[in-house]
């Protein structure tokens, strides 16, 4: 019985740290060079026009597929099968946003609305590589990249962690900060991990901006046919770096907001008689 007990705690305590840790993570999290998305979101030159022609009116978008090319390509695809058509905007929260895409609202049953997607999951594209961090970790930032590109997989794959990691990691739980973090190089993790990757700081690409469009997902690189339109004029930055932006609304955001202000039952799902409807989707020249 004593064997079965540490044996079950050589696997829950890694569990336990990783957890504690992301919720400190996510709670302190901020975005790496946030400074430089403006100097990303420029290089984009090539827009593809694309029109959500819907039942409360047309919706005009400008995508961007030198900025999130993956993610433009899956929507015209998508778009183009007739996947949207007879969809509905089924999420609604007022100074937030409006949600569609999704393949269940073509149905009956609403209390799977939200929940489909096409079939597949593809990667996000919130980021582009920046610079080669070496040496002393000089920044929460970068002791976050160090956490996240290394740390966490080593704590994941590892029944039995180096103790010297899942010591610092437990102290970064303790404090709550980054800051035991910093006492090593990066170098020292890469070596202790077995990381032979470089550690690359990471420069957002597009901000979730009032007017944007942004995939919905379910967590990391869980993209799938459903996206949102922000509403909010301030924007939502806590979402930064969490949903993809791949173009922006260029005409018809007073549809957008008409839509955002549907009377809606207790999951935000407009009530049946005020469906906002895609009727299709096109892209003019």
């Amino acid at each position: 019985m004593k064997l079965k007990t540490n044996y079950l705690a050589l696997i829950l305590i890694p569990v336990i740290l990783i957890l504690g840790l992301t919720l400190l993570y996510t709670q302190s999290r901020s975005q790496v060079n946030l400074g430089k998305e403006k100097e990303v979101k420029e290089t984009a030159q090539n827009t593809v026009r694309a029109i959500i022609s819907t039942t409360y009116g047309d919706i005009e978008l400008a995508l961007w597929p030198d900025l999130a090319p993956k993610t433009v390509q899956n929507f015209t695809k998508l778009a183009g099968e007739g996947f949207y058509t007879d969809t509905y905007f089924h999420r609604v929260i007022p100074d937030f946003m409006i949600q569609g895409g999704c393949p269940n609202t073509k149905d009956k049953d609403r209390s799977n609305d939200g929940q489909g997607d096409p079939g597949y999951k593809f990667e996000d594209e919130c980021y582009a590589d920046g610079d080669i961090i070496t040496g002393k970790l000089n920044t929460e930032e970068e002791a976050e990249l160090v956490w996240s590109q290394i740390i966490v997989p080593h704590m994941q794959q590892n029944r039995t962690p180096n103790p010297q990691i899942a010591s610092i990691v437990k102290s970064c739980q303790e404090a709550r900060s980054m800051q035991p973090l910093m006492e090593q190089t990066v170098e020292f993790y890469q070596q202790t991990c077995e990381y032979t990757e470089p550690v690359r700081a990471k420069i957002l690409k597009a901000p979730v901006l009032y007017g944007a469009i942004a995939m919905a997902n379910s967590g990391p690189n869980t993209n799938g046919s459903q996206f949102f339109i922000v509403t909010k004029k301030e924007g939502t930055p806590w979402l930064n770096g969490k949903h993809t932006v791949f173009g922006e609304v260029k005409s018809g955001m007073d549809v957008v907001h008409e839509i955002e202000q549907l009377p809606r039952d207790q999951r935000d799902n407009p009530n049946p008689e005020n469906q906002a409807y895609i009727t299709g989707i096109s892209f003019p020249k």
